[in-house]
């Protein structure tokens, strides 16, 4: 089989060093697109392949209709809306996704931006610890589950909300459950976001909901931008001064976010996953999976049904 590397942002050397050996060593061909600058370079690559690993790059209906051979796409890291669902169900290629790959990587950053954030962003002038405060966590999976161990670590007592994730097992973590995110909000001081960007979640962290949060409250958006109503949050922080809001994906207001100097901050880029061990990790993760859909059928992360 042959197996296409597409990533216009390169995986690091020793990531592709691990990524040749586990499907090189199952007897499959790898063949690498890396840096390309027009959508024309991927679709020349994709035509004879059989299976793709991806990072950001959009896998899109124009890219599946050229790609008349593929069957598996791997998107190398828990999101997977670079990819299209529908498209690649109606094509009969299976998406998946690498899930937990990333998280540590994501959690740590969660809390540099924390402390960042109660410290005045190093302005020089007394800020607040950790210690002691209440976090939530609205999310609990594998970012969330990431974020609540390095709480503990902080003295910080932990609070989670999930839909999808019953409150016995969130409990089962040492961590407290909630009714639902309007109940996070009100009792948190600091509220870290890790949902998907899905049509129920779109824009749903806005006024009305962050306006809950205690004075002094901090909310940190590593999950997605789409989650966040923009301009209702900077319509809110406008009329309280007192809230704080960290992201490492800068949001399409960011100028007028800028003018809360002291209250705002945004990474140049997404950096969540920006580590070399979790770049390492979630090539290497999607080596395997394709490996083992060749194998065995294996579709265990898949993501379109």
């Amino acid at each position: 089989m042959k197996v296409l590397v597409a990533t216009e942002k390169p995986f690091a050397a020793v990531a592709i060093d691990g990524i040749r050996k586990e499907i090189e060593g199952a007897g499959h061909e790898l063949v690498l697109l890396e840096k390309y600058t027009e959508k024309a370079q991927l679709l020349d690559a994709v035509k004879d392949v059989n299976a793709m690993i991806i990072r950001s790059d959009k896998v899109d209906a124009e890219v599946l209709d050229a790609a008349k051979e593929l069957k598996v796409v791997v998107r190398a890291g828990a999101g997977f809306d670079n990819i299209d669902l529908a498209a690649a169900t109606a094509h009969n290629v299976v998406a998946e996704n690498t899930p937990g790959q990333n998280s540590n990587a994501v959690a740590e950053l969660v809390f540099g931006m924390m402390v960042y954030a109660v410290r005045n962003m190093f302005n020089g002038k007394a800020g607040t610890e950790l210690m002691g405060k209440k976090l939530g966590i609205l999310a609990f999976g594998n970012v969330g589950r990431n974020v609540a161990r390095i709480a503990k670590g902080f003295g910080m007592d932990v609070y989670a909300y999930d839909a999808y994730c019953p409150a016995d097992v969130i409990e089962a973590a040492g961590v407290h459950a909630v009714a639902n995110q309007d109940a996070l909000f009100e009792q948190c001081d600091v509220v870290s976001l890790h949902i998907p960007a899905t049509a129920e979640t779109k824009e749903s962290i806005n006024y009305a909901l962050v306006n809950k949060m205690k004075k002094g409250g901090v909310l940190v958006n590593t999950a997605r931008k789409e989650v966040i109503n923009e301009p209702e949050l900077v319509k809110l922080m406008t009329e309280r001064e007192d809230l704080k809001f960290v992201t490492d994906i800068k949001p399409d207001a960011d100028a007028d976010f800028a003018k809360f100097e002291g209250r705002y901050f945004a990474t140049p880029k997404k950096m969540g996953a920006q580590t070399a061990e979790a770049n390492i990790n979630a090539g290497i993760a999607a080596a395997k999976q394709i490996n083992a859909y060749f194998a065995t059928g294996d579709t265990k992360f898949q993501v379109n049904k």
